[in-house]
């Protein structure tokens, strides 16, 4: 019985599989089994909600696997993004301090007790102050083109002022006193060897840096698409690491313009009072002493080479990681703990800072004391002056090698929706350890 029956039903079996093979869908499914990995089928949209990096930042120390590329994937074609001409680290997951930050409390909650103003830092700030005075002083009547001027402004005028630069930095988050006032006050101190005003600006722009890490619009620290694009050669990335100050000063202002307030008014008034005071006291030549000191701070000087060592991204990351629906964590920040640290106000403990934004610089070894488990196996660079020397040689690293994102965060400051104290010791609402 079974044999006449099986022509027929062979004959159904045929006619469903046909049927199948001519569907839409079984099509696409075939085409999908088929293709190769170069021609990979587009993913679905990622959706709006930001994704945590936790599972990189809570888990307990162990070497993590490199973000390096095989040499089988050296080969194959990196994914296209949606601008051909944008080659940022595009990314969909959450910026990975708050996370960590909240682990850390979990696991050691006597670091909170860690946060709050260092009293030494007032009279660092007057010691560096006076002594960039008295070298504009003892340099009043020697040439600018001379060598005593500019060795001594490269070697201690540029370590002096680079100093300044992150007390102000260390100040914008409420630091030196416990009255916001008194900060705000002093960090004008300290701008004064700086010879341009800029303290009373650097705070809501720092602070936003620190609220809204990567985010496109936001955080001025990024490099622009255009900067990217005109400097990306090695020529291009030495200029950049030779005038990065001015990047630094005026990105900014293109990125977002901040509204003039009174701190800003006071700010201009008292510097342009200091600069002339010192030229009709000590003579032009301080200023120029000055001002040639602040630009070396911010150029090819070692200590320069922590604006570029915080957040660029130096090892390079997998194809699945530079796919941005994969939502794979790419490492953003990176410390640095050399000998460099102790005329920086320990700005190298970068990814402990950005943990824990309250904490004060003399404190900040003793947080990654006590959380090494946190913090042992992140990415750290070794040397700020080869940080400079790989950015400018290394084919790999340029102004493109920074972590985005397009959403998250927001701008710090008067009609913002934050308070002027959100990133800083002294909280309105009662001290709290880092940002809210």
């Amino acid at each position: 019985m079974l044999g006449p029956r099986l022509p027929d039903e062979l004959a159904q079996a045929q006619a469903v599989r046909n049927n199948i093979s001519q569907s839409p869908l079984a099509s696409d499914s075939s085409r999908s089994t088929h293709t190769s990995p170069s021609h990979a089928p587009p993913r679905h949209a990622p959706t709006a909600r930001m994704q945590s990096s936790v599972a990189t930042t809570t888990l307990p120390a162990r070497r993590p696997k490199k973000l390096a590329v095989s040499p089988q994937e050296e080969d194959q074609p990196v994914p296209a993004s949606d601008n051909d001409h944008d080659h940022f680290f595009w990314t969909y997951t959450e910026e990975p301090h708050r996370t960590r930050r909240q682990a850390i409390i979990k696991a050691h909650p006597e670091v909170t007790k860690l946060c709050g103003p260092e009293p030494l830092t007032k009279y660092v700030v007057a010691f560096v102050v006076s002594l960039q005075i008295l070298c504009g002083y003892l340099l009043r009547n020697t040439s600018v083109i001379s060598w005593p001027f500019f060795l001594t402004a490269y070697v201690v005028g540029a370590t002096a002022n680079q100093n300044l630069f992150l007390a102000i930095h260390e100040i914008s988050h409420n630091l030196a006193f416990k009255n916001p006032l008194a900060n705000r006050l002093f960090a004008m101190v300290a701008n004064l060897p700086i010879g341009i005003p800029y303290s009373a600006s650097f705070r809501p722009y720092h602070l936003t840096h620190h609220k809204s890490l990567g985010v496109d619009g936001l955080d001025t620290d990024l490099p622009t698409a255009f900067e990217a694009i005109f400097l990306d050669s090695v020529l291009g990335k030495a200029f950049f690491a030779t005038f990065q100050i001015f990047f630094y000063a005026l990105r900014p202002m293109f990125v977002y313009q901040l509204p003039l307030t009174k701190i800003h008014l006071f700010n201009v008034i008292a510097q342009l009072a200091f600069d002339y005071a010192v030229v009709k006291m000590i003579g032009g030549q301080a200023l120029i002493y000055l001002i040639m000191s602040s630009f070396l701070a911010g150029s090819l000087h070692p200590c320069a080479g922590h604006f570029i060592a915080e957040h660029y991204v130096f090892e390079k990351p997998s194809l699945d990681a530079r796919d941005k629906t994969n939502k794979i964590p790419i490492p953003e920040t990176y410390s640095y703990y050399g000998i460099l640290n102790f005329f920086t106000y320990n700005v190298g403990l970068h990814n402990e800072h950005h943990d824990f934004p309250a904490v004060p610089w003399t404190k900040l070894p003793t947080l990654n004391r006590i959380a090494h488990e946190f913090y042992d196996d992140l990415p750290r660079h070794e040397s700020w002056i080869y940080v400079i020397w790989q950015f400018v040689w290394d084919t790999d690293v340029s102004l493109w090698s920074r972590v985005k994102r397009t959403e998250g965060g927001r701008k710090v400051g008067p009609g913002h929706g934050w308070s002027e104290e959100d990133l800083g010791a002294n909280e309105k609402k009662g001290p709290i350890p880092g940002v809210r």
